[in-house]
């Protein structure tokens, strides 16, 4: 079964339940029961008089709850059956399910309900790369309570499926004969228990619970959606836009430690469920004047997790970032890397970056006090062995037989091609990643000066800043193609395909003034501009593929860092163009950005076109809409306050956020 947007997706941080619209998950693809990266039921399947229920309705009540209202299977047209069904589902921790079969006529009715259970305890990564072989497992039956479990390199785990009714257990289905009298109602609940060795985490509500329950975050749903911004816009559309952005970055919040009180956005669904260390980053850093303590979560939690050791098998070195942390059977076994695993060569740079950022909208001088060793730990890697070679480049090559070959954000590993498609080899040192580099010491340099008091320090790093960017306009600039190399490859020479990120580099600030002009031309010609937003890959080069991960489709946060790139060099216009163009793609996906999407023109298409394994929802995408809002508003937040500079296209009408949050205040803009 694959994951598309009529399927139902039920979670509670790491634990999510995929299923169809009848609530049934079959076995395959990425349907069924995953916690802590592994998946816990692979079948859960509801079967009426022996057949699968007719649905009415199904829909999500809220992101971690579902109810489908079913009927039988119908016999005819205009033949109605009298039976009907009620599924309710609940994942918090684990899952509650409730299932209530009516009978609604005034004849009796003998009803035999049918539950299907398997489970294959696959690790995450094996259900991705469809690996999920033999799974052998054991099944306890009891009277009223059925285990499976599994153990595999010494990591145990286990589900136990607890039924409030007594029915004729076996080991892959409980079956209930039912006699309904007129009118009669019957109801089985089932509580659905995870453990990890001999730990159980049982589901937080039992019958009832509802819409009685929460996720155990600090703020409730209702607290979150109550304490960001009001949009005020005459646009209906993008006040839909807007709140299914909020909705999904709550959906996506998760507490990656015990020790951490508040919690920071999962990369996204299904894939994705856990800590990246570059999604995290960029997610905070969009949704900063919204809700600014996935900031302060997601900089304590990296920090917290920050290398101190050199570890090639996980890309690890003394200040680096983490690239990604998985709990399954895989990684808890260290049969893979990520426990977590470090190829992510931008994200100790947007560590900085963000740690500014919060402070301008903050003025938490307390926290980027108690991250200085961090950060100066990040410095040092930055200067140290994240440039391999010593030329003032920060480039990049797996050490690890499991690691990334490319470790930049398009982590592909055919994502850095020349133009005319050929790979480039390792190492490889991406433009964007120097941009990043040098926003980080301009920005580590102002704490510094402002927090640290480390007069030295800001000097030093505003002098290499100032170098790094001649030195790398100079290795970057391509004359005769009018911008800048999308890389340096093993020999220093240049990758000259012409791709979005030269947009990041206008968001860094690296571009001189005078370049500025090139690189929006490019950016804004039909090679990259698709009218829905930027591609990745100029149509132009040989690697060009719309629905190319990397190398041709358009992502929506990458086309919102170009957008505010644009911004930052007062080409207001263009970035508005861009942020539009977005909008009206999430108008035609249901109001919710996809993770990416096809590159195909807009002037051919007329609907953007959905690509086959995208995430959904996302947390760049999702916080991509409120980057958007950013950048037409023209916000940004230092000593002084906010400031706002809108250049509102006519279209959108009148936009007004109201209650901004701003160092400690809330403020309205325009």
């Amino acid at each position: 079964m694959d994951i598309d947007r009529h399927d139902l997706v039920t979670l509670d941080g790491s634990t999510f339940f995929t299923s169809d619209r009848a609530g049934d998950a079959d076995g395959t693809g990425v349907a069924g029961l995953f916690f802590r990266d592994v998946r816990h039921l692979s079948t859960w399947e509801l079967r009426v008089q022996g057949e699968p229920v007719s649905v009415l309705t199904a829909r999500n009540v809220d992101y971690y709850s579902t109810r489908i209202y079913a009927t039988l299977a119908s016999v005819g047209v205009g033949e109605n059956p009298t039976v009907t069904v009620l599924r309710d589902r609940i994942v918090g921790d684990g899952v509650h399910e409730d299932i209530v079969v009516s009978n609604n006529c005034d004849d009796p009715a003998r009803v035999r309900v049918e539950l299907s259970f398997a489970a294959d305890f696959a690790d995450l990564f094996e259900v991705k790369d469809d690996t999920c072989r033999d799974a052998v497992v054991e099944v306890a039956v009891g009277d009223a309570e059925v285990e499976l479990s599994r153990s595999r390199y010494g990591h145990r785990r286990a589900t136990s499926l607890q039924f409030s009714v007594a029915g004729r257990l076996s080991d892959d289905r409980a079956v209930f004969d039912i006699d309904l009298a007129p009118r009669e109602q019957w109801e089985l609940c089932v509580d659905i228990c995870c453990a990890v060795g001999d730990t159980e985490v049982k589901p937080r509500c039992g019958h009832g619970g509802f819409g009685q329950v929460e996720p155990l975050m600090p703020m409730t749903l209702a607290e979150w959606m109550a304490d960001a911004p009001i949009l005020e816009t005459d646009d209906d559309t993008l006040a839909h836009i807007y709140r299914q952005s909020l909705l999904d970055l709550a959906a996506l919040r998760f507490r990656p430690l015990p020790a951490i009180d508040w919690s920071l956005p999962a990369a996204g669904l299904p894939w994705f469920m856990a800590l990246f260390g570059r999604d995290s980053l960029l997610s905070a850093y969009m949704a900063l004047p919204f809700q600014p303590h996935l900031a302060q979560t997601t900089l304590r939690t990296l920090a917290h997790l920050q290398a101190t050791e050199d570890d090639p098998f996980r890309d690890a070195e003394p200040g680096k970032i983490l690239h990604e942390l998985r709990r399954g059977t895989l990684a808890s076994t260290g049969r893979t890397p990520h426990s977590p695993y470090f190829g992510s060569h931008d994200a100790t740079p947007l560590f900085l970056i963000l740690l500014d950022e919060y402070h301008r909208w903050t003025g938490d001088d307390d926290l980027v006090r108690d991250l200085e060793a961090a950060a100066r730990a990040a410095l040092a890697w930055i200067e140290g062995p994240g440039d391999r070679d010593g030329d003032g480049f920060l480039e990049y090559q797996t050490r690890s037989p499991r690691g990334l070959a490319n470790q930049c954000w398009k982590d592909s590993w055919n994502s850095v091609q020349y133009a005319d498609g050929r790979l480039a080899t390792a190492p490889i040192a991406t433009c964007e990643i120097q941009g990043y580099a040098y926003d980080a010491r301009v920005r580590a340099a102002r704490l510094a000066r402002h927090v640290w008091a480390d007069v030295p320090l800001a000097d030093r790093l505003e002098t290499d800043a100032t170098e790094l960017q001649a030195r790398f306009d100079r290795a970057y600039w391509i004359p005769g193609r009018g911008h800048y190399a999308l890389a340096l490859d093993a020999d220093h020479g240049a990758v000259d395909a012409l791709t979005s990120n030269i947009g990041h580099l206008l968001w860094s600030g690296i571009v001189p003034r005078d370049r500025a002009e090139d690189l929006v031309h490019h950016l804004r010609g039909p090679a990259l501009a698709s009218g829905w937003g930027v591609r990745t890959m100029s149509t132009a080069d040989a690697g060009y593929n719309p629905i190319e991960y990397h190398n041709g489709t358009v992502w929506p946060h990458d086309t919102a860092l170009v957008a505010e790139g644009l911004r930052r060099y007062g080409y207001h216009g263009a970035a508005a163009t861009l942020v539009v163009g977005l909008f009206d793609a999430a108008a035609s996906f249901g109001y919710r950005l996809p993770e990416v999407f096809a590159g195909f023109d807009r002037r051919d298409t007329t609907i953007p076109v959905q690509y086959p394994t995208a995430s959904s929802p996302q947390a760049w995408a999702a916080a991509t809409p409120l980057l958007g809002l950013r950048t037409l508003l023209g916000l940004d937040a230092g000593t002084d306050g906010l400031s706002a500079t809108p250049h509102l296209p006519q279209p959108l009408g009148e936009v007004r956020l109201r209650g901004i949050h701003v160092r400690g205040q809330r403020h309205d803009a325009p």
